[in-house]
């Protein structure tokens, strides 16, 4: 029995042959791939016609298959055949997008169009703009940042305020340090007040204190008046 890609058998002639007729030479392969076989042996096998490789000793039988049951005992019986699928290499393809990465074949003379076509600015945009909101929303999430730094920091972003990531992570330390020095200075003022308050009070009262003291005084000391 012949096989597929090179291993068929060197008995079997399937060179074309050629008839002369009417002194036109007319080209005519051996009649072994009948349409018919090759359409129900691909639907059976789930392939395409061309992946279907049929016995050229045996074409008697297979000619006489008219069935899909009959095409699943052929392809038992190994007079049908599924090709195998051909293998297409990626690895040159995985060695040069390597080298790309690392910006080789990247020069002027590997360039297509203009700049803006090749990469658009407009995408780069987006990109940048997305990956500063997704920061926003994290550090909102995880409780780093109150939902007024966020608005601000939203239309700061939106307004092309930063350049990358690392600069709106470095904008919240410098914004979150800014926000700890104000409320510091905020509750020492506080304390100032509340104690100069209390010092207010307390001297008052003492001013208080003596007023009453002097005035029970001289309430003491003045002489009651004679009675007539």
């Amino acid at each position: 029995m012949a096989r597929p890609h090179g291993l068929q058998d060197s008995n079997v002639n399937l060179q074309p042959e050629h008839h002369n007729v009417s002194g036109r030479t007319i080209h005519r392969r051996p009649s072994i791939t009948r349409s018919k076989d090759k359409r129900l042996a691909a639907s059976v096998a789930g392939s395409g016609k061309r992946k279907i490789w049929l016995d050229p000793n045996e074409t008697n039988e297979i000619s006489n298959a008219n069935s899909r049951q009959t095409i699943r005992k052929l392809i038992a019986d190994g007079l049908i055949i599924r090709k195998p699928v051909t293998m297409h290499s990626r690895s040159r393809a995985r060695e040069l997008n390597a080298a790309r990465r690392l910006g080789r074949h990247r020069g002027m003379g590997k360039r297509k169009g203009t700049a803006d076509a090749r990469m658009p600015t407009a995408i780069m945009w987006m990109r940048r703009l997305r990956v500063l909101r997704r920061l926003l929303v994290k550090y909102r999430a995880a409780g780093k940042i109150d939902k007024h730094l966020y608005h601000e920091l939203y239309h700061l972003s939106k307004g092309n305020t930063f350049k990358h990531k690392r600069a709106l992570v470095e904008h919240i330390h410098k914004a979150k340090a800014e926000k700890a020095r104000e409320q510091q200075i905020k509750n020492e003022m506080d304390a100032k007040r509340a104690k100069t308050k209390a010092a207010r009070e307390r001297r008052q009262e003492r001013v208080q204190t003596k007023r009453n003291q002097m005035t029970g005084e001289e309430e003491e000391t003045t002489p009651a008046p004679a009675e007539s």
